[in-house]
């Protein structure tokens, strides 16, 4: 790693003092008044350089590299050291590579008698010849780099990766004593981890870039790194051009983090700096590192730390020079580094420290991601009660943004002067004791029918007509064409028919959508509506199970202006043929459903415009809902615990993100050419209520605003990419998205339109462009793991920087609304309760490809099985084509546990098959 970072560091000039640990070495330095986490500190080498000192795993040994007198590449040496963490008397650094080729990047094994490095030797005795420096400044990636391991008494050296091309930079993990590494053998560099002795190698990054110098936290659960990513097409040509010739030019480096398989990666820094060589804490999710961040001219580096989610960066070093590679011993006392902080004037000698760590509470300036962690942190605190409708939890989050409106200074758009607009949820429906249901004069049982959510309430009596399957979609699918239903209750079959026409999970589901069955009822003149699980029987065939009657919830959107029944099949057994011959049977329905309404309210506020312009009158809209689903519920994903469900991401991220961009667009309101208002929504986990009731009361506010921008799930950012959806609602948002993202350095997948089960919806049924950002589902979603813990506050910082960016945009741009498509479908379909274990991307694949891009796979779960990992797009499943997590979702509700079918997937662009097997459906 050292060698090739040495020219970053710009320590060019090698000295010719050879490494010494003699007990006639100068005074040992006292350390900067700045450096308050360092004590007791000791120079270990004194003279030439010294580097990347990596602790053993008993924590008294280290192994290194240095370059002597005459030499042209660095050697790997060990060095014993004694209980004060200064070499032992007659210790000297112990030479453990051949002394042939280019060496770098040692460490130990957990057994502490073998030690992993990178050599040249295979390639030749010589040092490789330096990189061509006519094209700037690059790194050389020599082929002939390949890992070796070597016993520490210089005995059964072991060559571990034999593939062309680069091999290089391993660090070892301490419970395994498996590898991770990084390699050019894919035609990228990327990280890869195997086992300690070479096999089963397994590839971990896969965006283009440099990703090297990676290590595992303690218990080897996660990984960090440092990373450069191109940031546009003439930068990643550059990028593969430079690769073709065995040399990289990282302009930049960042710190990244995932899990240690490579999943959930998310940026740590976004420092515009070169950061490099970051190490765990051993004791919690912190980062030290080396960066030259600060100093405009690159040339002062120093050692930092920051959190895992990206906040509290802090400053440990601050010695003039080079400080950097720093370590701590295993237990978390000692801290080894390299630094030229006693190199005399004129020499540029990297020497070897250890000093003892003073741990205690970061002293830092709190910025963006800090105010995000701490607002999130509060919202999603237990104590918050999951913020469910009807809480008092719920309550005190409302008061509490209020508050921090005002703080912030924005004006009040609430009731009576005050932040807060108030509205009525409803909660709960439960069905009335009138209602009931009598076919061909003999009355239904309570359990075998069940009003729809969406039913009409009311008494109705008539005679019966059986639609088929209630359909009206033209030639060879109107069930009703030849039929009279005016002033009649109607009987369909649910779910929907086999037919050319409905062959698509579409086509499927929205035949099946019992609402839509409904529409074409009342349209037709019907009176009422019954629906029973009675499919067409086929020759010979019995009907398969009958379904469950849908269960009845509470419905966002307005009744049927009808009673909606189901009914068991039970309850029409002996009517059922009668049905078919067309004989004359009366039946009466009566529907009562009892609402149980709670009180709730949305936070809103005003930030004005301090520049407007004529026709800017309108305001733009930025929201984020605050409620969630407080102790679980039919919504959690997690439906057997009935346990506070934080929220942290859903929506504890997006309220506290608008919070930041309220914050930053307060300091801009001198330039605001309109006005913004500020919303936190409530009840929008039970069906966008909040959204709705303010967009129905039409405050004055609203009548002119051009557009709404929703938040919703912005805290778990990964990969550095971010979908931003409804972008097609109006043509100016897409080169506005496009410049805020490439300014905060992420990558932005800009697409589709405005439909989508958030608040943004509401908006765009209304007529207004929408925007919704959000980063993605994961398997904590609407559940209990939901927490604070979970949240990449860097990554909320950035996206607050580009809504920011996008918001000040769109206050001097006319933005011109268009519809792109109608609203998806739930519809109705037969469900077998079968799964398949997958996390859907619910942003789906980049560059508006069709399928499911797969965030994860649950481990045991048929996909999981089969091979299927992150990153995989499903395309097909069996027989039905897979464009969109509705497909998926209606597959699976076609699927029967224990059926294998074949999955077409693409893999990193490449088709691929595996045969997959349904399980059975359980509560996650």
């Amino acid at each position: 790693m050292f060698s090739t970072f040495r020219s970053l560091c710009f320590l060019c000039v090698v000295s010719c003092a050879t490494v010494s640990t003699t007990a006639d070495a100068p005074a040992q330095p006292a350390r900067m008044p700045e450096e308050v986490h360092l004590t007791d500190l000791k120079q270990l080498s004194f003279g030439g350089e010294t580097a990347e000192a990596y602790w053993a795993f008993d924590g008294r040994s280290l192994s290194l590299q240095s370059r002597h007198d005459g030499e042209d590449c660095d050697r790997i040496y060990t060095l014993r050291l004694g209980s004060g963490q200064a070499p032992d008397d007659a210790a000297q650094p112990k030479l453990l590579s051949s002394g042939k080729g280019a060496t770098t990047c040692s460490h130990y094994f957990p057994s502490g008698d073998e030690v992993l490095y990178a050599s040249t030797h295979l390639g030749g005795d010589a040092c490789p010849p330096k990189p061509d420096q006519s094209l700037g400044y690059v790194w050389a990636l020599y082929d002939s780099y390949d890992i070796f391991k070597v016993k520490t008494d210089g005995t059964g050296l072991t060559r571990l990766t034999e593939t062309p091309g680069y091999d290089a930079e391993g660090t070892v993990c301490g419970k395994d004593g498996s590898i991770i590494f990084t390699s050019v053998r894919d035609g990228d560099i990327e990280l890869y981890r195997m086992d300690h002795d070479g096999k089963n190698v397994k590839r971990l990054t896969n965006t283009p870039g440099y990703d090297g110098g990676a290590f595992f936290n303690k218990d080897c659960s996660k990984i960090v790194w440092r990373a450069s990513r191109p940031k546009n097409e003439k930068e990643l040509a550059e990028f593969r051009d430079l690769l073709g010739k065995g040399l990289v030019r990282p302009s930049k480096l960042e710190l990244y983090v995932a899990n240690a398989d490579g999943s959930d990666a998310h940026q740590v820094t976004y420092l515009n700096a070169a950061s490099f060589a970051p190490f765990w804490y051993p004791n919690r999710e912190r980062i030290i590192f080396s960066s030259n961040y600060g100093d405009p001219k690159g040339r002062e580096f120093d050692i930092w730390a920051i959190n895992a989610d990206g906040t509290d960066l802090e400053r440990i070093t601050s010695a003039k020079g080079f400080d950097g590679f720093p370590m701590f011993s295993p237990d978390g006392k000692t801290l080894a580094f390299s630094s030229n902080r006693m190199t005399a004037e004129g020499k540029h000698d990297t020497n070897l420290f250890v000093a003892t760590w003073v741990d205690s509470k970061p002293v830092t300036t709190p910025s963006s991601a800090e105010r995000i962690r701490d607002d999130v942190s509060w919202l999603a605190d237990v104590a918050r009660e999951g913020r469910g409708v009807g809480t008092k939890g719920l309550e005190s989050s409302g008061k509490y943004l209020a508050e921090r409106f005002k703080t912030l200074g924005l004006e009040p758009l609430g009731d009576h002067g005050t932040y807060e607009a108030a509205f009525q949820v409803t909660t709960e429906v439960k069905v009335g004791a009138s209602s009931a249901v009598a076919l061909g004069g003999k009355p239904v049982a309570a359990t075998d029918f069940r009003p729809a959510g969406f039913s009409g309430q009311g008494t109705v009596k008539g005679s019966l007509v059986l639609a088929g399957y209630g359909l009206d979609d033209g030639p060879g699918l109107n069930d009703y064409e030849k039929l009279d239903v005016k002033g009649k209750i109607v009987v369909v079959r649910r779910f929907a028919p086999e037919h050319e026409k409905l062959a698509t999970p579409e086509q499927q589901r929205r035949a099946g959508d019992l609402r839509r069955k409904a529409f074409n009822a009342k349209a037709r003149g019907a009176k009422a509506l019954i629906v029973v699980d009675w499919p067409v029987a086929k020759a010979g065939a019995q009907l398969p199970g009958e379904a469950p009657m849908a269960a009845l919830r509470v419905e966002s959107a307005d009744d049927a202006g009808m009673p909606v029944v189901l009914v068991t099949r039970a309850a029409m057994t002996a009517l059922w043929p009668k049905l078919e011959a067309k004989q004359k049977l009366d039946a009466s329905v009566t529907v009562a459903l009892e609402f149980q309404k709670t009180p709730a309210f949305n936070v809103v506020g005003a930030i004005r415009g301090g520049k407007k312009l004529p026709g800017t009158e309108g305001a733009l809209v930025i929201g984020a809902h605050y409620d969630h689903l407080g102790f679980g519920g039919h919504n959690s994903l997690a439906p057997d615990k009935h346990e506070v469900h934080p929220g942290a991401d859903d929506n504890a991220s997006g309220t506290a993100t608008v919070l930041e961009v309220a914050r930053a667009l307060m300091e801009k309101r001198a330039e605001l050419t309109r006005d913004v208002v500020i919303v936190a929504f409530s009840g929008e986990e039970e069906g966008v209520l909040g959204s709705n009731a303010l967009v129905q009361a039409k405050p004055e506010w609203l009548n002119k605003s051009v557009a709404m921008i929703n938040l919703d799930m912005v805290g778990r950012l990964r990969g550095n990419t971010m979908q931003v959806l409804g972008s097609e609602t109006a043509p100016e948002w897409a080169p506005m998205v496009q410049t805020a993202c490439a300014t905060s350095r992420l990558l932005c997948n800009a697409s589709g339109d405005g439909y989508g089960p958030s608040d943004h919806m509401t908006f765009y049924t209304a007529g207004y462009p929408v925007l919704f950002f959000f980063t993605g589902a994961h398997s904590q979603y609407h559940k209990p793991s939901d927490t604070a813990a979970t949240i990449n506050a860097i990554g909320a910082a950035q996206i607050a920087h580009v809504v920011t960016d996008v918001a000040m945009a769109a206050t001097t741009t006319a933005l011109t609304f268009q519809k792109v498509s109608t609203p998806p479908v739930k519809g109705d379909a037969r469900s077998f309760n079968a799964s398949l274990g997958t996390v859907p991307n619910y942003g789906g694949p980049p560059d508006g490809v069709k399928g499911v891009l797969l965030d994860d796979v649950r481990p045991g779960g048929g996909a999981d099985k089969a091979g299927l990992k992150r990153g995989d797009i499903i395309v097909k499943l069996g027989k039905f084509e897979v464009g969109s997590v509705h497909d998926l979702m209606f597959v699976l509700m076609q699927a029967k546990p224990g059926e294998t079918v074949t999955a077409g997937i693409v893999r990193e662009g490449k088709p691929v098959a595996l045969e997959v097997t349904f399980q059975e459906s359980r509560p996650h």
